[in-house]
């Protein structure tokens, strides 16, 4: 017998924090999974719903009209019991419970390693789709959700240039991205920021001398009449955050700053059509994974093609900002430093 004629049902959970396509992943899974009479089971709050059995029955109907919201309909939570073997056991009790074929995680490193875990106790399958604002898993150019929370915080900025250019202001602006410089890097370079801050080019312990940089640079962009300056900072990196580099700056060296969090703005939103159809792909790559029997596996897209990398080497962290998005950026501030002479 085939493994396509053995799967009959699939269990389809979304973990972690939430990001803008996620949905439309859910809606390919359950669409793919109706053409081979495969029953989809939701689960609701990620790893919580799984272990309180908290769940619903996914058809045609569930799935419609979803593919443009943001946020996702099986909800999204962190779930601490899955750090304990307890808990793990728990989630695997509920899946034998509910005759749970194979079971599609759409979220992060944190929700593929509970995957990891529960692999530990299941026989089943388990296939991971990269769903993460962040842009931090190997294994796939894009994770769902970043071009969106690229475009998001784009427009953002834009708008807060305009307040800084009415009022020839400086201003601090933090993007989300955990420990990665993608959105950063991205963003920064599409807004044309004066300056990136972030983990390929910064280091905490050279704080006073960025500072110093950055103060040279302020005062020779106003020598020149330029109506505004922006600082685009990645998160969890400068001491202290953004709002203690302004008030460096507007202590220290008297210059008008001002500061914005975008935070979880970057994580709402419509999803941009590069993460619908990235994650309606993968989505259907999915089910194709399951139906031949493939597990342990993140699909993503390397150079438009589908591929699949362990869940192991998904969470490795090895996948950095593309190099010469890092090198635009110096020659711009080269550029600019050459006009200062």
């Amino acid at each position: 017998m085939s493994k396509q004629n053995t799967i009959r049902r699939i269990g389809i959970l979304t973990s972690g924090g939430d990001a803008p396509g996620m949905n439309a992943a859910i809606r390919a899974v359950v669409l793919a999974a109706h053409q081979y009479s495969i029953e989809c089971i939701g689960f609701f709050h990620g790893y919580n719903g799984l272990i309180n059995q908290e769940y619903r029955l996914l058809d045609n109907s569930s799935v419609k009209d979803i593919i443009h919201k943001g946020g996702t309909i099986l909800k999204s939570a962190r779930c601490p019991e899955m750090l304990s073997e307890t808990g793990v056991k728990q989630a695997v009790n509920s899946l034998i419970k509910l005759q749970i074929d194979a079971l599609i995680v759409i979220g992060g490193d944190g929700s593929f390693n509970g995957m990891l875990a529960i692999e530990q106790h299941w026989q089943g399958q388990l296939i991971g789709l990269p769903g993460t604002i962040d842009n931090d898993l190997d294994g796939t150019d894009f994770t769902i959700g970043f071009s969106t929370a690229i475009n998001t915080a784009i427009e953002a900025i834009d708008k807060i240039r305009d307040t800084a250019d009415a009022f020839d202001r400086v201003f601090v602006v933090e993007l989300m991205g955990r420990h990665s410089g993608h959105i950063a890097f991205n963003v920064g370079i599409a807004c044309g920021a004066e300056q990136i801050i972030s983990f390929e080019n910064f280091n905490a312990n050279d704080a006073n001398k960025k500072v110093n940089e950055i103060v040279s640079d302020i005062k020779h962009h106003q020598s020149q009449d330029h109506q505004s300056y922006l600082i685009v900072l990645a998160e969890n990196l400068w001491p202290n955050g953004a709002q203690s580099l302004s008030e460096q700056l507007k202590l220290q060296y008297s210059i008008d700053c001002g500061t914005c969090i975008l935070g979880h703005i970057q994580r709402g939103g419509s999803p941009v059509a590069k993460d619908r159809l990235l994650a309606t792909k993968l989505g259907v790559a999915a089910i194709e994974a399951v139906l031949v029997g493939k597990t342990s596996i993140m699909l993503g897209e390397l150079k438009t093609e589908i591929e699949e990398v362990t869940l192991n080497d998904a969470v490795q962290h090895t996948k950095i900002v593309a190099e010469n998005l890092v090198v635009a950026h110096e020659n711009i501030l080269a550029l600019a430093a050459q006009n200062k002479r």
